[in-house]
């Protein structure tokens, strides 16, 4: 059984990191030069950490499967940042940032974490404008804030509807500078396909060069996952085609506790499926929740309307009736929920009858068109390219999609996992969001990981290691884990299967999105526990690998993504399973209050899960890591 040490600091909540910062082990800069550190991935979180960590003075080697890094998936972030600067004056603080993050999760994050994460959100923004990220300014010159779902005060930082990539190019140039100066080994086109641990710590990892094929094994005092989520399982989604859980299941399957896996976000505002040549789906930021508002037709017989022939009395603005004080932006996964409620008592618009309407005809009247397309007209331009309609002249037409994980491998307050040595920033681990991830939050805690905790927590591991001291890459640790690499690259190829890869991901997101998407039962998720295994025999025996390992191929590529993910949808909803309660993303139907909204059952279940691989075939462990919240009280959410 693992062991799961959260090494959360004592004494008050305010002051821990403060404390904690105080009290780790440091390395002296002679012996920064000493210790070698990788990198896997260099989104905001990756390239964040390892250009700080080189102007530490550690020698780094960062790794991503990209030709840019510019390509990381945080580039598709729309909306905002948030920070607890206050700066329209009207009522934040560092600790109703905490507060609301806290209570966005449904409770089922460690305070403590989510206190630091808003406390170095002030200093974010600060690094942020140094890089030279153009964030939006008030006329005279001061940023500008906007709200979000969530909350009820203006703390996001945006750049128009492109914040993710700007935030991007100001971590790349940082990561380039380093880069440029020597400091910054920098693998392109590279692939992480295995973890190497020697005596029970990572130190190192197995790549494989998807131009080449050449399979390397790379050697280190300590490796980073920075590798984003797996909302992939789903195959739809608004994700990137090419973000995986490859990194971290791989990581998982060598010691590395998988925490709440079930905990995965459906965002409320993404453009309808449209059929099934889809390959993956379009999100429109929830900034519009600021200015659009979110309707159906009151009456069924209505939902085939045109929207302008829909009298205002006949249109059910549900969010502002159902919860008053929030309206529009309350958080995602009520909204969410909200939306599919709707569509399930028939009055769902468009042809699938999977879709609401977000209006921005009184926003247009009250700032004009121009107005509207100041703040908003890139991501109304996204739409007019994907559906040929102008959201100036009809509402939009939106519904839920997944969006983004909560889970991910466990870590400790250092956030290194259980694997001593393995570090794990942004979304890749499970930490600070709990059940459900607030807008606007993804960039900060990216960005959060990055600059201003890893540098800290990552010297009083090293401090503990002999400098000079990591393994040679001869040893047989990395022989046998390249011969992993090897013998699962064989088998792939060798398969004389008929069906592509494609297919297969295909039927997986179609188990996944029926048997474990908005709502979940104990029956729909026994019955995935059927299917997927079976999908999994299936797969091995029928996928069609064409070409060879020693060279491109992205249908190898995806055959070792797609196995992995899975696999990981099998504990997915083993882990849905398991979890008898509703929280946040995670919807039991089963246990709901009459109004609909998420029963929890504190009792029993405020805990992190956290599941360990026991071998392939075998049902992994359950361990559980007990949730205390001494500074706040749990209560039943309430956005009304």
């Amino acid at each position: 059984m693992a062991t799961l040490d959260s090494k959360i600091p004592a004494g008050p909540l305010a002051e821990k990191w403060r404390k904690h910062k105080v009290d780790m082990k440091l390395v002296n800069p002679a012996n920064k030069r000493k210790y070698e550190v990788i990198v896997v991935g260099a989104g905001l979180a990756g390239a964040s950490a390892a250009s700080s960590l080189a102007d530490l003075g550690y020698k780094v080697k960062n790794f991503v499967f990209h030709d840019s890094p510019r390509r990381a998936h945080s580039i598709a972030a729309q909306g905002g940042i948030n920070a607890a600067k206050n700066y329209q004056n009207d009522g934040d603080s560092v600790y109703r940032l905490f507060y609301d993050t806290l209570k966005g999760g449904d409770y089922r994050a460690r305070e403590a974490n989510v206190h630091r994460l808003a406390e170095v959100s002030v200093n974010i923004i600060d690094q942020c404008a140094a890089l030279g990220v153009p964030f939006a300014r008030e006329y005279g010159g001061l940023l500008a804030n906007r709200s979000f779902g969530g909350a009820q005060v203006s703390r996001t930082f945006y750049a128009r509807g492109q914040t993710g990539q700007q935030l991007l190019l100001g971590a790349y140039s940082s990561l380039s500078r380093t880069v440029g100066q020597g400091l910054v080994e920098l693998h392109t086109h590279s692939e992480m396909l295995d973890l190497v641990v020697v005596d029970g710590h990572a130190k190192g990892i197995i790549v494989r060069d998807l131009i080449t094929g050449a399979i390397t094994r790379h050697s280190a005092d300590a490796v980073i996952l920075a590798t984003g989520g797996y909302g992939n399982v789903f195959n739809l989604a608004t994700y990137a085609r090419g973000s995986n859980t490859t990194a971290i299941w791989r990581a998982y399957k060598r010691g590395a506790c998988f925490a709440n896996p079930c905990y995965t976000q459906i965002h409320p505002t993404c453009i309808p499926v449209s059929g099934d040549y889809q390959s993956k789906l379009t999100l429109m930021s929830e900034s519009l929740r600021n200015d659009g508002r979110i309707w159906v037709p009151k009456k069924k017989e209505d939902r085939l309307k045109k929207p302008s022939e829909i009298p205002e009395a006949d249109r059910d603005y549900y969010l502002e009736r159902i919860y008053p004080s929030f309206g529009n932006l309350c958080p995602r996964d009520v909204a969410s929920r909200a939306a599919k409620r709707m569509c399930d008592e028939g009055r769902g618009v468009g042809e699938s009858g999977l879709g609401v309407y977000l209006d921005f005809a009184d926003a247009i009247n009250r700032l004009g068109e121009n107005g509207v397309r100041e703040r908003y007209g890139n991501l109304f331009d996204i739409y007019h390219e994907i559906t040929a309609e102008s959201a100036y002249k009809q509402p939009m037409r939106i519904y839920p999609a997944v969006h983004y994980t909560m889970g991910g491998l466990w870590v400790d307050y250092n956030l290194m996992s259980n694997v001593p040595g393995l570090f794990v920033l942004g979304e890749a681990n499970f930490s600070d969001h709990g059940a459900n991830r607030l807008g606007a939050s993804a960039l900060m805690q990216g960005l959060a990981d990055g600059y201003f905790v890893i540098p800290y927590t990552i010297g009083d591991y090293l401090a503990g290691q002999k400098p000079g001291s990591r393994p040679s890459t001869d040893r047989a640790e990395f022989k046998q884990a390249e011969e992993n690499v090897s013998s699962m690259n064989k088998r792939f190829l060798a398969s004389k299967g008929k069906e592509p890869v494609s297919h297969f991901h295909k039927r997986l997101g179609k188990i996944m999105w029926e048997h474990c998407g908005m709502a979940r039962t104990k029956a729909s998720l026994e019955e995935a526990l059927k299917l997927i295994p079976a999908l999994r025999e299936e797969f091995h025996a029928n996928v069609k690998v064409p070409g060879s390992a020693d060279t491109l191929n992205q249908s190898l590529e995806q055959a070792g993504r797609v196995a992995d993910f899975i696999e990981l949808g099998e504990l997915l909803c083993r882990d849905a399973l398991t979890r008898e309660e509703s929280c946040g993303g995670h919807f039991r139907e089963e246990h709901q209050w009459p109004d609909g909204e998420c029963k929890r059952d504190d009792e029993k279940f405020a805990h992190v899960a956290a599941w360990e691989f026991q071998g392939d075939g075998k049902t992994p462990l359950r361990n559980t890591e007990p949730l205390n919240y001494e500074f706040t009280k749990m209560s039943v959410r309430s956005y009304k």
